[in-house]
């Protein structure tokens, strides 16, 4: 018996369908099934079907001897299903890489539920690629698993069957199987939400979802759409039958209001003949299936306009209806006019502004600096910024950022409020630009301007131009405007060879590679022992504790923050010595807090230092964050969490294997990871060997003077006589806080294969 039943419907789409089969068969989770189900399509899907299914003993093929519809075609395929679990994936779609894996983890963290929620994103003919609008609501904050009516919120969502795996032996208990005609999910994925026991939800992009150029069925002009009123019925009916779930029968009165509203204003789908019966319809279902009550609690749009709509559509006045369509539209149009009409205002003012600004000369004295996108005083602009102070007095210094993080400047740095008439001016007038992102796209760099680009971090992931066969990992696809932004940098900060040419090619431009070290870093050779056990104190960090700081990065393929460790369990295990700071990626900033659910379990991200956390620590455990090169300049043990490497490599790409040069001991789960620090692996001497290989290749300037170096170059003109950088063996970065005790384990006695690449 296979853990999963995949059930590819396929009718006339020979084009996609082998991507849609080899989405599946490749999978780095292996124990399925694939049921692929050729509804008699004319096309060439048949044969393609016993193609895979001649070379791979997990297809199955089934042919139908006439073409029966989407619904009766799954049935054929959920007729042969074994598996554990059921997955349904059209022909065209495909599921994205590592799917089944990370939706068999979710399944055993959250105890074999009757069915799991998954996220898709859509993918357009153009290569674009667009998550879930709300994705949000797939949040693994909360119970593992729970009830609908712990979560009703899900009932909002797409009422389809391909972004779910439902156990198999719930839906044979439930005897739910798929009517024919159009809309043929809705009859099955109501009853299969309303009944279960058990629901969970997966906080991942495991579908792409296409969208063809010409479109699909649901969006051409034909009478079947009115099929959509035989299959509400068939869902009121399924709640006619089960008393114990009438409570929600207002809950799917309202969605099902809500879907026939949007099927009426869609141009696209019904015809003008048939819209004046399709009304009458409407009306009639929603008068016969209308009880009294609340909706079940469920989120739903609450406008005034959206209740008349549902209300004038259930009493059956359509020209009433047609006539607040039309106010509605005009009222929008005129209340988006006099918005626009303030803003453009506004921006024609600013803009004015700006270009009388860059009229008037350069002010010598004056840089301006920014980090992460409008954030507070951190990272290398922060630490040229204090440097620059130091060695040119006579500079002022100005910081772009939202007025939340204000607070953090130094008192003698002006904050920029972004937008604002100073910070225009600001940009039009100083002569030194400094930043870690980007400036403002309306930025004109003029003559005599200096603009130095810090970048935030040693790339292991692939950036710039290097993805633009990766559309869903990039920030964003206009690469046009990348290079255009980059053609304005003076500067490019580098930290070591390895950035210094993958930025070159993946953000190719005139400016001059500054390859310095990080300043950011500089911190790391100047703290005391003693500042690093009042910052711990600070943390509130227990005495004598060993500190691992916990540091993931984002993923590209999902949008809550992930949970890769059960941070109850690791602490148990570990024993009283240990103390974990816990650091969430800057990306899940609107995520709810971690909830410190034990004692020696510190949330630090709000911290608003990464490297005073580093300070404190005594070793850091990442999986692909960049902090492990800069963590490194600390010569304290590093382990590498690789769970899910397979699918990072997959969604993002990476410039080399981190298993084959690791700057210490690889855990791949979690257990592993308590062994290596139990049994004393992670400052052992083969993690001292990684480490220092790691540290030559990837820290040959982080010495102290990285800061110094730059300002001296940028600011102060000197090209020659900068600090030399000072040799490995003579650098001592700050000692942490517990001494370590020396490597003293025999390396044969070191490595047990897994550990160690």
């Amino acid at each position: 018996m296979p853990r999963f039943s995949v059930i590819v419907p396929a009718y006339k789409v020979q084009a996609y369908l082998q991507e849609s089969l080899d989405s599946v068969l490749t999978q780095s989770y292996t124990d399925l099934e694939l049921i692929a189900v050729d509804d008699a399509s004319p096309d060439a899907c048949g044969s393609i079907i016993d193609e895979y299914a001649a070379r791979d003993p997990r297809v199955t093929a089934v042919h139908l001897a006439h073409n029966l519809g989407l619904g009766p075609a799954r049935n054929a395929g959920l007729a042969r299903a074994t598996g554990d679990y059921l997955l349904f994936l059209d022909g065209d779609d495909t599921l994205a890489p590592g799917a089944l894996q990370a939706i068999t983890d979710r399944l055993k963290a959250t105890g074999s539920p009757d069915v799991l929620v998954y996220d898709y994103a859509r993918t357009y003919w153009t290569g674009e690629l667009v998550r879930n609008r709300l994705a949000h609501r797939l949040s693994e904050e909360g119970p593992a698993s729970f009830r609908l009516a712990d979560r009703p919120a899900l009932l909002a969502m797409l009422m389809v069957v391909w972004n779910k795996a439902y156990r198999r032996e719930y839906v044979e208990r439930e005897g739910l199987s798929f009517p024919p005609g159009l809309y043929e999910d809705t009859p099955w994925t109501y009853p299969a939400l309303l009944a279960a026991q058990s629901l969970a939800v997966l906080d991942r992009v495991c579908v792409h979802y296409r969208q063809r150029r010409t479109g699909s069925i649901l969006t051409t002009s034909s009478r079947r759409h009115l099929d959509v009123f035989d299959q509400y019925d068939r869902v009121f009916g399924y709640l006619g039958g089960r008393p114990e779930l009438e409570r929600w029968r207002p809950a799917v009165h309202r969605r099902m209001a809500e879907h026939f509203c949007a099927l009426y204003a869609d141009p696209r789908r019904l015809p003008r003949a048939s819209r004046a019966e399709f009304f009458k319809r409407a009306s009639a279902l929603l008068r016969r299936y209308r009880s009294p009550g609340r909706a079940g609690g469920l989120p739903l749009p609450s406008s005034r306009t959206d209740r008349a709509r549902h209300l004038l559509m259930r009493l059956g006045v359509r020209r009433t209806y047609r006539a607040l369509s039309v106010l509605r539209s005009c009222a929008l149009a005129s209340a988006q006019g006099a918005a626009s009409l303030v803003r453009g205002l506004r921006e024609a003012a600013l803009r004015l502004h700006y270009r009388l600004q860059r009229l008037l000369p350069l002010r010598r004295d004056l840089a301006v600096f920014s980090a992460y996108w409008h954030g507070g005083y951190a990272c290398n602009p922060a630490a040229i910024e204090a440097k620059l102070r130091e060695l040119a007095p006579g500079m002022r210094t100005a910081w772009i950022c939202d007025p939340a993080h204000a607070a953090t400047l130094p008192k003698e740095t002006r904050p920029l409020r972004p937008g604002s008439a100073a910070y225009w001016t600001a940009l039009a007038r100083a002569s030194y630009l400094v930043t870690n992102v980007n400036f403002d796209r309306a930025l004109v760099k003029r003559p005599g301007q200096v603009l130095l680009q810090t970048q935030h971090g040693t790339p292991l992931k692939r950036v710039g131009l290097d993805l633009q066969d990766r559309p869903a990992a990039t920030p964003t696809t206009d690469f046009a405007g990348l290079l255009r932004g980059a053609d304005q940098w003076d500067y490019l900060l580098s930290a070591n060879r390895h950035s210094t040419l993958v930025w070159e090619k993946a953000v190719p431009s005139s400016y001059t590679t500054l390859e310095y070290g990080y300043p950011r870093n500089d911190v790391f050779h100047r703290a005391t022992r003693a500042e690093v056990l009042e910052l711990r104190e600070r943390l509130g960090v227990p005495a004598g504790s060993t500190v691992i700081l916990y540091a993931p990065t984002h993923r590209d393929y999902r949008r809550s923050r992930p949970d890769h460790l059960d941070f109850e369990r690791v602490l148990r295990d570990l024993g009283p010595r240990f103390t974990i700071l816990s650091r969430t990626h800057l990306t899940y900033a609107d995520a709810p807090p971690q909830a410190d659910t034990h004692p020696r379990l510190i949330d630090v991200s709000s911290h608003p230092s990464v490297e005073e956390l580093c300070l404190a620590s005594d070793a850091l455990v990442t999986d692909y964050s960049s902090l492990m090169f800069d963590y490194a300049a600390l010569d304290r043990p590093i382990v590498i969490h690789a769970d899910d490497w397979e699918a990072y490599e997959a969604a993002r790409g990476t410039y080399f294997d981190l298993r084959a040069c690791p700057p210490g001991a690889i855990a791949r789960t979690q257990d592993e990871l308590v062994d290596i620090f139990t049994t004393g692996h992670w400052q052992g001497s083969r993690s001292a060997q990684l480490r220092a290989a790691f540290r030559a290749r990837f820290c040959p300037y982080e010495d102290g003077n990285a800061a110094e170096r730059v300002v001296r170059r940028v600011f102060l003109g000197h090209s020659q006589d900068l600090p030399a950088p000072i040799p490995l063996e003579h650098r001592h970065p700050c000692p942490p806080a517990t001494p370590t005790p020396e490597p003293n384990l025999p390396l044969a006695n070191l490595t047990p294969l897994s550990r160690w690449p």
